[in-house]
């Protein structure tokens, strides 16, 4: 796929985005139960989409005060990722090494927004 010169998927914060969703996709959808397909698989995956969704229509509103409010909404997505994460964890559905990988990743997504 190839980047447009003038586009949300120039941003680093997206493309971080992008990677934690394609991380949560590989390696923590997988670990969760069957039985957890609708509950706790799909929080996390609307929760890390939200993540880029708010960061793309943030750079669409050409305002800085629209793009601040999105970039602030979507800083809570990764927050919300990360809470659902610890739930994993908790239920013992994935270890600590993984819940410290998923960590680093959200880390760097929230350091991108904040910069």
């Amino acid at each position: 796929m190839t980047e447009r010169k003038s586009s949300f998927e120039t941003l680093d914060c997206w493309k971080a985005g992008r990677r934690l969703k394609a991380f949560i996709r590989a390696e923590i959808r997988p670990k969760l139960p069957k039985d957890e397909r609708y509950d706790l698989a799909d929080q996390l995956r609307r929760a890390a989409r939200s993540i880029t969704a708010n960061i793309a229509e943030g750079y669409g509103r050409y305002h800085f005060l629209d793009e601040a409010k999105f970039l602030s909404n979507s800083r809570g997505s990764a927050h919300e990722v990360l809470d659902h994460l610890i739930d994993a964890f908790d239920e013992s559905y994935i270890d600590d090494e993984l819940l410290q990988k998923s960590r680093k990743h959200i880390d760097e997504v929230l350091r991108l927004i904040n910069g």
